[in-house]
């Protein structure tokens, strides 16, 4: 990347008239200087089995390349036509036995061959059309992918020649490693194997879900290796992945390994939806960011992000703007709205894009002329920032499907899930503007960061554990949660004291655990003098083992530890062994920090939220955010330049933030 990108999709085929022109005049007026076009139209570029007409893909292409707008072009596969529903009804995912009916996007089952045969057909034929374009710069596979609960009979078929492969044919070592002999589960004929959706196996239902996510890298890769046939050596390849949906962008994806689906890419690109208004606090942007920047240790794009969008998500004066910058200062190459104009019927409707349906000025618009004009002067100051962080969060799709489902009925609880567990653990720390990247297990190097955060690792290999064991001992420092470690890699829960193998580095261990029922925390080591207590839905019962006890439960269960902390070799480990309010978890945060030195050189907390990069010039940019109503005022603690306004700020002055301002520092 050059120069940073300002975008928005575009969807010609959608308008009510032609008004392209107009269009292209005032995205230029706005500073914007890409579309994405393409993805949503197979029906419009053929109508018909086999009959094509890219007519108006082509009549964009040419009016963006006339006025010097750069395109991504998205394949348009995951909305498929009529016709091809029609013809062969197989294409429609099956999910749990029910075959979807047609109406929706994402209904298409990915691994089936007639799909594939016309999906391939359509991106060959958008290929050969929009390839020889000098300004389309990238190509995006697909749209926000999942394999969205696909379980026909030929994905039940590939899933049992995965087991086949993945224990060499040998069903006795399934079934002992999956315990299918509970409830005469046991398979005694792999050609009785029987279908998957009614199981009631934890094993089995996870090494499924592996399985379905794999069926996402493949398809992603499959489509990848398509495109990659016509790219120039000058145009990129990439995705645009999604989050857990909660309303709002809010965790990790459990559908899609996102670690692995990138592995094709020449770039990550994220859709990154969140609350706004007085519900802004920039963690969403945050915590997508350091997962898109981690996935390839690279810059990132924002392929969606909303302008207007809900009632509840128009933004107040000023925070487009801020938003704009909150995205760029995780690593963002790219911020590009969804969409360009608000539609006039259909499911969206009223998901409202930069401009409404009238398609004059607003105030939103407005804003983002500011936005364009300030990503175009600071282009060079901010392209490609690099970021640097001493602690990691290890996330999981195991672990996340693991803990929930029938399977699980007798775990934790509705409001424990594994994403809630790390949202609240990673905003702790965003709020301490601590630094972080999220890692993959199978990727991480922990001997390159100070602090690893391990939420709800329920599955993992004992390699892995013994890994951390090591990286503890060797001088590392691990935060680890309840139900960390308690089952391997397929999901059978291991036969020694909990938390099992990562008990050594702990210190501790529990044999019960229980509904905290009332019971509350009481602080034994001052950590947690003067917080609320109040812990919910799940409580070890831990024994120490030589760990210092941070807190006990205050009732009931009085002489168990709930929170310990423990030296091990040369490192030291902090285990939270119950699902505490966010107080708890803040203030266990802020004790870690201060034990471990994180805390940087800007001593402030939320609202002020402050992101640091690296330049090529190899200059510091810090990014200061007021996310709140009140003006806020922050000590310079360097020298710098305040890019916005070119204002030197000497070391010491205060700088005032205004409600929803950010402030863009060049240190020296």
């Amino acid at each position: 990347m050059k120069q940073l990108l300002y975008g928005v999709a575009y969807y010609f085929e959608y308008l009510p008239y032609d008004r392209i022109d107009q269009d292209i005049e005032m995205m230029k007026a706005a500073g914007i200087n890409v579309v994405r076009i393409g993805e949503s139209t197979w029906s419009t570029y053929e109508p018909h089995d086999g009959e094509f007409d890219f007519s108006k893909l082509i009549y964009t292409l040419d009016k963006m390349d006339k006025n010097g707008m750069k395109v991504i072009v998205g394949t348009p596969t995951y909305a498929f036509p009529t016709w091809l529903a029609k013809e062969y009804p197989d294409v429609l995912v099956e999910r749990q036995g029910n075959r979807l009916p047609y109406g929706a996007r994402q209904i298409m089952d990915i691994t089936n061959p007639t799909f594939r045969f016309y999906a391939e057909r359509i991106i060959r034929q958008m290929m050969q059309v929009t390839r020889e374009y000098d300004n389309v710069i990238g190509y995006q596979v697909d749209n926000e992918t999942k394999h969205y609960g696909t379980s026909s009979r030929n994905v039940q078929a590939g899933f049992v020649d995965y087991l086949k492969q993945a224990f060499n044919g040998d069903l006795d070592a399934l079934n002992a490693e999956f315990g299918l002999d509970y409830w005469s589960n046991r398979i005694n004929a792999w050609e009785d194997f029987p279908n998957v959706n009614g199981t009631i196996n934890g094993s089995l239902a996870g090494e499924f879900a592996k399985y379905q996510r794999q069926l996402v890298t493949d398809y992603l890769a499959w489509q990848t290796a398509i495109v990659r046939e016509y790219t120039h050596d000058n145009q990129f390849i990439t995705h645009n992945f999604d989050f857990e949906w909660r309303g709002y962008s809010y965790g990790v994806q459990p559908d899609v390994d996102h670690f692995a689906a990138a592995k094709p890419l020449d770039v990550v690109g994220i859709d990154v939806y969140h609350p706004s208004q007085r519900q802004l606090t920039g963690a969403e942007i945050s915590f997508a960011g350091d997962i898109a920047r981690s996935i390839k240790q690279q810059n990132y794009l924002v392929l969606e992000t909303q302008a207007q969008a809900f009632k509840t998500w128009t933004p107040y004066p000023g925070q487009l703007f801020q938003l704009a910058f909150s995205h760029v200062a995780s690593g963002a190459n790219m911020v590009e709205y969804w969409h360009w104009h608000s539609i006039h019927n259909s499911f969206e409707t009223y998901w409202k894009g930069l401009l409404s349906h009238d398609f004059q000025p607003n105030p939103v618009y407005n804003e983002a002329k500011k936005v364009g004009a300030a990503f175009k002067k600071l282009s060079a100051d901010l392209i490609n920032l690099k970021h640097t962080a001493k602690v990691a969060f290890v996330v999981d799709n195991a672990s996340l499907t693991a803990t929930s489902g029938p399977w699980m009925e007798f775990g934790i609880g509705e409001d424990a899930k594994y994403n809630d567990v790390f949202r609240r653990l990673y905003d702790a720390f965003y709020r301490q503007n601590i630094a972080t990247d999220v890692l993959d297990p199978k990727l991480i190097d922990p001997a390159k960061y100070d602090l690893l955060v391990v939420p709800m690792l329920y599955t993992a290999t004992d390699e892995f554990l013994q890994k951390l064991n090591d990286y503890v001992e060797n001088g590392g420092h691990v935060l680890y949660t309840f139900k960390d470690g308690v089952a391997n890699e397929h999901v059978k829960v291991r036969t020694t004291r909990q938390p099992g193998i990562i008990s050594q580095a702990v210190g501790a261990h529990y044999e019960m655990f229980v509904d905290p029922n009332g019971e509350g925390l009481a602080d034994s080591a001052g950590v947690f003098k003067d917080v609320d207590g109040q812990i919910s839905n799940w409580a070890e019962l831990l024994e120490t083992d030589g760990a210092k006890v941070l807190a006990t439960y205050d009732h009931h269960w009085k002489s168990y530890a709930a929170i310990t902390e423990n030296n091990f070799g040369k490192g030291m480990t902090w285990y939270l062994g119950c699902w505490p309010n966010e107080a708890i978890v803040e203030r266990l945060v802020e004790h870690i920090v201060a034990v471990l030195g994180l805390a940087g050189s800007y001593q402030v907390q939320f609202p002020l939220i402050v992101k640091s990069g690296i330049n090529e010039q190899a200059e510091k940019i810090d990014f200061i955010f007021n996310y709140s109503d009140e003006n806020q005022a922050i000590i310079m603690p360097f020298a710098a330049t305040e890019l916005l306004t070119d204002t030197s700020v000497a070391a010491g002055q205060e700088v005032e933030l205004a409600p929803w301002d950010v402030k863009i520092m060049k240190r020296g």
